[in-house]
């Protein structure tokens, strides 16, 4: 079963933003659970990859082990973690994505 765990910034963020859309963002996010593959690659800092999923204008970053991702069968992806970390509107994409990066540069997943 794939495990999705969502920021608790980010869940406030969302709630926040889009209070009655929030339930149709948060059934997308967890949408991964049946389609783990879905999303688009936006970048990987070694063995992580960075992917977005977008509602709108808007998208929502998260982070993956890469290996899992691209070598198992969506069936065999038992251990498999999709934690969501920072959404972005169009303007400030490829800040949000830069700083993710960062992130995972200098202090590794557990940054978020």
């Amino acid at each position: 079963m794939v495990k999705i765990i969502i920021t608790e910034k980010l869940k406030n963020d969302i709630l926040k933003k889009f209070k009655k859309d929030s339930k149709k963002i948060f059934k997308l996010i967890y949408s991964l659970k049946e389609n783990p593959k879905k999303g688009k690659k936006i970048g990987h800092v070694s063995n992580i990859i960075i992917k977005e999923l977008k509602y709108e204008k808007f998208r929502f970053y998260f982070i993956t082990n890469g290996f899992k991702i691209k070598f198992l069968k969506t069936e065999d992806l038992q251990s498999l973690v999709i934690k969501f970390v920072r959404m972005s509107d169009k303007k400030s994409q490829q800040k949000t994505i830069n700083e993710i990066k960062s992130i995972l540069k200098k202090l590794g997943e557990e940054g978020f």
